[in-house]
């Protein structure tokens, strides 16, 4: 049964809209409801998942993020009693539409993957193997994560101009050597397929590393690892990502022998730029991302190393931290000293101890 449409001045309904959420009026957590609204002329349907008096934050049906102003939405109504993300087969219809020929889209449990024709189940069946391989990497570690109420959706461009048109859209730049990125916003893997007769069995090993990648961004984002409306530090997303990286390249089991879950490249760059990880330059990437701009692959090397240690000698502390940084409150900054504060809260504020102990456990690790 349709709910009624509530007829006010944009800026006004917007404001009666959130009230209604809770009693105290304007809040930061998600409603247990739906509606269907208009904003900036396209007409769009979901949840508020955050919000405040200059900005609400839209959990689409689709997986998408909306972000605007109260003022901005227009002609409200409630759809639902509860959020409900699209069919598997709405989305493959809006997909085909939005992609047009030259693509088909093939489903598995978790996916829909848009690829180029004649590609078979290959692209889905190796993102749901990702998949089936994240969970069981966190369960055999005490984790709980949370099913995603809709299906992950991946793209795999034909060709580089298509790529760099996905990413633009993004408001990314497709830069030489980039083969692939996961939105917060869209909440979509793209990534370019450099060698289309491999179906994906053949694909290179970096770009086989980028889609494993991503595919972990996408997977943390929407299992309750992160939070889309509070990203956590950079190097917590991009060390757990590249501990995937290592888990699956090297074949290893979410249980056995600690060797074959080393990310080896990772640990190569690591040991390339100077094998060592003074205290310092382990408490400024936890408070700050800088590093990851000035100096890129030493910040990834060493968020891998510290992220492998932590999830590999104390997993309960380190899901603990985790859920720190997923729940913290939405639209808000996340200020050096409360980054340092919550690390300190899970792992203890030693940076010198810290720093001998990882020292220790990668000196026992083999790039082989």
């Amino acid at each position: 049964m349709l709910m009624p449409r509530i007829h006010l001045p944009s800026g006004v309904a917007a404001l009666a809209i959130w009230s209604l959420v809770t009693p105290g009026g304007m809040a930061g957590h998600p409603a247990d409801w739906m509606l269907e609204l208009t904003v900036r002329g396209q007409r769009i349907e979901g949840a508020p998942v955050a919000w405040n008096s200059r900005q609400v934050v839209l959990l689409a049906r689709d997986g998408q993020l909306w972000r605007f102003a109260p003022e901005e939405a227009a002609d409200y109504r409630k759809t639902a009693d509860a959020f409900r993300g699209y069919s598997p087969a709405h989305l493959r219809a809006a997909l085909m539409r939005e992609l047009g020929s030259g693509f088909e889209v093939t489903g598995a449990t978790h996916y829909l993957v848009a690829h180029p024709s004649g590609a078979g189940d290959a692209w889905a069946d190796q993102f749901e193997n990702l998949y089936r391989r994240f969970v069981q990497y966190f369960s055999v570690r005490g984790f709980s994560l949370t099913e995603p109420p809709f299906p992950l959706i991946a793209i795999v461009c034909r060709n580089p101009a298509e790529f760099a048109r996905l990413a633009s859209q993004e408001g990314i730049r497709a830069s030489e050597g980039l083969l692939g990125f996961y939105s917060v916003r869209s909440n979509r893997i793209v990534v370019y397929d450099g060698n289309q007769e491999s179906r994906v069995q053949g694909l290179g090993e970096q770009d086989f590393a980028t889609v494993i990648h991503e595919a972990t961004h996408q997977m943390a984002f929407n299992t309750g690892i992160h939070s889309r409306t509070a990203e956590p530090p950079v190097w917590v997303a991009e060390g757990l990502a590249t501990v995937f990286e290592g888990v699956v390249d090297g074949g290893a089991s979410a249980d056995g022998p600690r060797q074959s879950r080393v990310n080896r490249a990772r640990l190569r760059d690591f040991r390339n730029s100077g094998g060592a990880s003074p205290s310092s330059m382990l408490a400024d990437m936890v408070a700050h991302d800088r590093a990851f701009q000035t100096s890129p692959a030493a910040a990834y090397a060493a968020a891998w190393a510290l992220t492998f240690y932590l999830v590999e000698t104390q997993p309960a502390r380190y899901w603990q931290y985790l859920a720190r940084t997923a729940t913290r409150p939405p639209l808000g900054s996340y200020p050096s000293t409360q980054r340092t504060a919550d690390f300190a809260a899970s792992f203890g504020a030693d940076w010198n101890m810290l720093d001998a102990r990882l020292s220790r456990f990668l000196d026992e690790l083999s790039v082989r």
